[in-house]
């Protein structure tokens, strides 16, 4: 988990989950002794910056994959590897 915590933005979002979310959400908090809505803060953190991630990921291939291709590729039938 990241370091960042809800404070550090100032910036707050109040949501709801059911009681059994909440409950595995506490019990993980409480093996990091971190408060729970500091741990479920940094889960969605975490979770957003693994979608911006993957997102630009997928953004890179689809611009630079065909040419990557191209250059590194398989090479045709009569090609030798050096």
């Amino acid at each position: 988990m990241t370091a960042q915590t809800p404070e550090d933005n100032g910036r707050k979002l109040y949501i709801s989950v059911p009681d059994d979310v909440y409950d595995q959400i506490a019990l993980l908090a409480a093996s990091e002794q971190v408060p729970t809505e500091e741990y479920a803060a940094r889960m969605l953190v975490d979770d957003v910056t693994e979608a911006r991630f993957l997102s630009g990921a997928q953004e890179f291939i689809s611009e630079h994959g065909p040419g990557f291709a191209a250059r590194f590729g398989p090479h045709t039938a009569g090609d030798q590897a050096a």
